[in-house]
């Protein structure tokens, strides 16, 4: 891993690059205006700054979002007027009070009955993630079950729902480990996740036979990636 820059025109922008076992090169741009580059091992600088040219269009878009929105991004206050995501939508959290608490959605609101009312955050807090606890114990299942008959592994393949604070997704034994907030992602990035980890099962590291294995299971994959990163940091 190493921080170089590419220059273009009377431009220039800096970027982290870091080379791995994987067969594409990829880039993507933080919410804190970082530019990952990732790349083949053997990528040649020439051919990275190939890509990059080509990619300079996009990057310079991105950076500009971010910066447009930077001092929106931060730490959820769990209030009325928030932005929270579910399957890929984004809904305006509204906290109401009441005698029972629940959560429900409308077609553009995440709506928090509470019967606490809106002044208890950290209990607002507390529903709104157990309510992606129990949708996750559902779409997750759901869809880790589609993707796991796609491989046909003849072994048992058990699936575990755990909070994690850096990532989607993992494997280990036999066990897959997905993050329940996974399920503010549209459908086709949580495939991607759960794709990512059932390829580990044949190979455990990110050799290239794992890169091959992926492009073969999920072609396109990278898009996804970076959207999802993109969204969701």
């Amino acid at each position: 891993m190493k921080k170089t820059e590419i220059i273009f025109g009377k431009h220039k922008k800096e970027y982290t690059l870091i080379r791995k076992k994987r067969s594409t090169i990829s880039v993507t741009v933080k919410p804190d205006l970082r530019i990952i580059v990732s790349c083949p091992i053997h990528a040649t600088n020439e051919k990275i700054e190939t890509f990059l040219r080509k990619k300079w269009r996009w990057i310079d878009e991105q950076v500009a979002f971010f910066k447009k929105y930077q001092k929106k991004i931060y730490k959820k206050e769990y209030v009325s007027g928030e932005s929270f995501y579910y399957l890929g939508r984004q809904y305006q959290l509204v906290i109401k009070k009441a005698e029972e608490d629940n959560i429900s959605l409308t077609r553009d609101q995440l709506i928090v009955h509470s019967v606490k009312g809106s002044s208890h955050k950290a209990y607002t807090k507390q529903l709104v993630t157990m309510w992606y606890k129990q949708k996750a114990k559902v779409i997750l299942v759901k869809y880790f079950a589609e993707q796991l008959e796609r491989f046909g592994y003849k072994k048992k393949i058990l699936l575990r729902i755990a909070s994690m604070k850096r990532k989607w997704g993992s494997f280990r034994g036999s066990t897959v480990t997905l993050n329940p907030l996974l399920v503010q992602a549209r459908k086709e990035a949580i495939d991607y996740v759960i794709t990512h980890e059932l390829c580990h099962i044949r190979y455990q590291n990110h050799s290239k036979k794992f890169w091959e294995y992926m492009d073969e299971m999920y072609p396109g994959w990278e898009k996804e990636k970076e959207r999802l990163e993109r969204q969701f940091g």
